[in-house]
């Protein structure tokens, strides 16, 4: 870590030159003697990162980034005040912090938080920002998180784990017994240090290879942004053997939608061919592999069981988008050009033979406009298509 990019006038050149093409600035060197010009541009490109995702960071004064991979794995401002709100009582361990925007949050409901981390240089950088942040109720500890509760004599309320997806040789993987820390293997540890476990895990991860692997799972949470799944939280109690309740969430600009049901529950669905109105449902129901639990909840049909559309004659709130139906035409390029003229339209294929890409080259549609069309099959296995606006 160094300090001298603390420096007023470094912190002045940082800001005036976020926005400047990085490379061309990288050539010209540095200007200052104690700081790089590639300490310099990871700092630009790790702030520029931190504008959307991590805003109470990017306005605030002297704050020092890591590398940008560092801010790519951490979780969102958004995100993060969700999961705090999953928590309470009076003492947290964040066993894997990273760049702290967890912890952060978790002291905003939780009275002591105490953030664990074994990366020396991101441990340093952490440990400063949390002073410029003010955030008194939070404890740093450089370490291992795991061995810090081995040797940690009281309970704690909750603990809090986000266990990397890379293997010791930085190769990706798809199992929570791969990641590091490998929770399965020392949750006995765990639950002896707390009754609470939140764990966070990659949206990529399989739902139920994740429980088969785990135990006591109690809920799990589903988070989009935008329609981009971001982060599968599972919620363990130490004994737990009941239901699993699944909830979704996708934040959007207008609303956030709010899905829930019950893990491997006996929904049943309808078909029909397509109505008034077509639902797509969002990211987090669609990881959730809610397919028949929304049918039922909302008493909508399905057009077809590997469709994953619904559609019915009343407009209900959705967790979702909604569109009305006005035309539901056979797949025929010429009638798509009468109905058409402008052959510009939105494009999204479910259960459907061709793409994207290959029904925009035989029809010439292009991207954009009003129109969206639902490229799909239907209950007697039709190819159809569903010309709709969007509600």
């Amino acid at each position: 870590m160094n300090l001298h990019i603390l420096h007023t006038d470094v912190q002045d050149f940082i800001t005036k030159n976020l926005k400047k093409d990085i490379t061309k600035l990288v050539l010209k060197g540095s200007r200052f003697g104690n700081v790089s010009i590639q300490e310099i541009a990871e700092q630009i490109v790790a702030k520029n990162k931190c504008e959307q995702k991590l805003p109470t960071w990017f306005t605030q004064k002297t704050i020092y980034y890591p590398n940008k991979l560092n801010i790519e794995q951490t979780s969102s401002e958004i995100t993060a005040q969700y999961k705090s709100e999953l928590v309470s009582g009076n003492v947290l361990v964040d066993i894997t912090g990273g760049f702290g925007v967890d912890s952060y949050y978790f002291s905003k409901t939780v009275k002591n938080v105490t953030y664990c981390e074994i990366n020396e240089h991101l441990y340093q950088i952490v440990k400063y920002n949390l002073k410029q942040l003010n955030i008194q109720n939070l404890k740093t500890h450089f370490g291992n998180g795991l061995d810090f509760l081995k040797n940690s004599k009281e309970k704690k309320d909750w603990i809090y784990a986000d266990p990397s997806r890379r293997n010791d040789l930085k190769e990706r993987v798809f199992l929570l017994n791969d990641c590091l820390p490998n929770i399965p293997e020392n949750l006995t540890t765990l639950f002896e240090k707390s009754e609470n476990i939140l764990l966070k895990i990659s949206p990529v991860l399989d739902i139920s290879s994740a429980i088969n692997e785990l135990k006591f799972v109690k809920e799990i949470h589903i988070v989009a942004v935008k329609n981009d799944v971001k982060e599968l939280l599972f919620i363990l109690e130490n004994g737990y053997l009941g239901e699993i309740a699944i909830k979704t969430i996708n934040f959007t600009t207008n609303r956030n939608q709010y899905f829930e049901f019950i893990f491997q529950d006996s929904s049943f669905t309808t078909y029909s061919e397509p109505k008034k109105y077509v639902f797509e449902p969002n990211a987090a129901v669609l990881k959730a592999g809610a397919f028949y639990q929304v049918a039922e909840q909302l008493n909508i049909d399905k057009l077809h069981q590997n469709s994953h559309l619904y559609t019915s004659n009343e407009l209900i709130k959705f967790p979702g988008r909604r569109f009305e139906i006005k035309h539901c035409v056979p797949y025929d390029r010429k009638q798509l050009k009468k109905i058409i003229p402008s052959l510009k339209a939105n494009i999204t294929t479910r259960n459907f033979p061709e793409t994207v890409a290959q029904i925009r080259k035989k029809t010439k549609i292009k991207d954009g406009g009003n129109l969206y069309l639902f490229f799909t099959t239907d209950i007697y296995e039709n190819h159809i298509v569903l010309i709709c606006e969007k509600i």
